[in-house]
């Protein structure tokens, strides 16, 4: 983990924290007060790390818990704070020490977007809600993360959004018990939608100079992602139910058995589907009227799986993968976690990208930019590593020792 390299800033305004020199990429200049923690708001601001913004992440004097979240860990951190916290400073305040609430105060009433997840009002006993910050620092953008909105007291953990969503009434065999997802995916997209609100407002702020609240949810976010199954719902008043491994509107689209594993189709159209068949070598398949558009083969499903099952027990996973990719076949293995990060390698991509001076291994970004791309100066931080360095930036900008100016 890092170390504080005692750095500064230069001011660019009266009311604002500057950016450190030297910073890099299309958000290079703006501040981050970052008092998440957990998931959801650390995915967020990390993703604004990489692309170039200054974030400045506040634990409390336990440290954010993930930070004993093992295992798995890596030399001795917990790899579930290190995939989210790259790219940040860290400094530990307690919000009940005048002098460190000082700071944040002073932290928040300067910086340009304030994230923050704490339990709906949580922050109002310690004026670091909205309309305290705002009240000095009014072109602040103000993202809260909350697991069910503004007047719900039910903490936000993801795996009650995907069971409040339906989520998990979704997902999971026909016949099994709801499932929740292999990865806490709720406050993953949670985050994205944070991310994506805090730029959408920075947008508004460039053309206005006024600042604005962005509020996101759990709940809210999950019904979005939902999209086709909640739509089913408002669109139609249609209830979705558990279907394992298929598509309710698409066949085959899912994992289906071969001589020796399961090969995933993904057939989107009719074209696809007689190529399928070609290289099954059962055209007459294709030809059966039962079976030639899309929503003939999702009504008649349960009559074109065995044809299917008995075609692909001739060969290997691996072999009908490559005839049927070199055919235009939509199609894949089902990999495990190591064999996806080699077939990425293989594909160009680069997945795995090395931060900080310690080159600390994580995630590459997921958005490519080909004049403005992704940067990982910092690795993830040690708890309060880097009280000194924010210290110095806000005492830079305000004259006042232990930054409390503003």
């Amino acid at each position: 983990m890092r170390r504080d390299d005692g750095s500064g800033g230069a001011s660019r305004r009266d009311d604002a924290v500057s950016a450190p020199a030297g910073a890099s990429g299309p958000l290079a200049g703006l501040v981050v007060a970052d008092f998440s923690r957990v998931l959801a708001g650390p995915y967020c601001t990390m993703l604004l790390a990489d692309l170039g913004a200054t974030v400045i992440k506040v634990e409390g004097p336990a440290g954010d818990e993930t930070r004993h979240w093992t295992p798995p860990e890596r030399d001795g951190d917990a790899t579930y704070f290190l995939s989210v916290n790259r790219g940040k400073r860290s400094i530990t305040l307690d919000f009940d020490d005048p002098a460190d609430l000082a700071i944040a105060r002073d932290l928040a009433g300067r910086a340009d977007v304030v994230v923050e997840n704490f339990k709906p009002g949580g922050l109002g006993r310690f004026d670091l809600d909205y309309d305290a910050v705002r009240a000095s620092n009014p072109g602040v953008v103000y993202v809260s993360i909350t697991g069910f909105g503004p007047d719900s007291t039910l903490p936000g953990y993801d795996v009650l959004a995907q069971a409040l969503s339906g989520l998990m009434s979704v997902t999971g065999a026909a016949d099994g018990a709801p499932t929740k997802a292999g990865v806490a995916i709720v406050d993953v997209v949670t985050g994205l939608h944070a991310g994506l609100g805090a730029l959408a407002a920075l947008r508004h702020r460039d053309r206005t100079g006024e600042g604005q609240r962005v509020e996101v949810n759990l709940l809210s976010s999950a019904l979005s992602a939902l999209v086709n199954q909640s739509g089913a719902y408002a669109l139609a008043g249609v209830v979705p139910r558990r279907l394992g491994n298929d598509h309710p509107s698409i066949f085959p689209y899912g994992p289906f058995p071969t001589a020796d594993g399961e090969l995933v189709l993904a057939i989107g159209n009719d074209r696809q589907f007689a190529r399928l068949c070609d290289v099954l070598c059962i055209p007459e398949v294709a030809a059966d009227a039962r079976f030639t558009r899309a929503a003939d083969r999702s009504a008649g499903r349960h009559a074109l799986r065995p044809l299917l099952h008995a075609a692909l027990a001739a060969r290997s996973a691996t072999e009908w993968e490559t005839l049927l990719a070199a055919a235009g076949v939509p199609c894949a293995r089902v990999l495990g976690i190591d064999d996806a990060f080699e077939r990425a390698r293989r594909l160009g991509l680069d997945p795995v990208i090395g931060a900080g001076e310690e080159q600390t291994p994580g995630v590459r970004h997921p958005i490519s930019l080909s004049s403005t791309p992704a940067r990982y100066p910092l690795a993830p931080p040690s708890h309060d590593a880097d009280r000194a360095w924010v210290l110095e930036l806000l005492e830079g900008d305000s004259g006042d020792p232990g930054g409390f100016g503003g």
